[in-house]
């Protein structure tokens, strides 16, 4: 079964870090891109950063220079490196895998919790 797991949510105060994780299986291999979203409370679902090769990574306005993605094939895991977290940044985190001719993985996603 292809599937995502998210974790590392959690509560923290502005400024402060967080690393989420997203385990794929089978392989993360299986996947042509991957990516993490979010989704705030009563806002529609944002793109945030995605990967699709070593050294090709894509990130929003909103958090470039703060996030850093990044995908390690042997523990077949995509993680989101969160630096300098503000308010704004509360929401539902998703990880997502895209594969070739076939349709969009999303993971069941992760709550991030940012306090003034």
């Amino acid at each position: 079964q292809v599937q995502l797991v998210e974790s590392g949510g959690g509560v923290v105060q502005a400024g402060g870090s967080l690393r989420l994780s997203c385990v794929a299986s089978p392989s993360i291999s299986i996947f042509r891109e991957m990516g993490w979203y979010r989704q705030a409370s009563g806002k529609q679902r944002e793109f945030i950063a995605r990967v699709r090769g070593p050294g090709r990574a894509d990130y929003a306005d909103s958090v470039k220079d703060r996030f850093t993605i990044s995908r390690d094939t042997v523990k077949n895991t995509l993680y989101l490196q969160m630096n300098n977290l503000k308010p704004g940044d509360t929401a539902q985190y998703y990880c997502n895998g895209e594969r070739p001719f076939d349709r969009p993985i999303w993971g069941q996603g992760t709550q991030v919790t940012v306090s003034a």
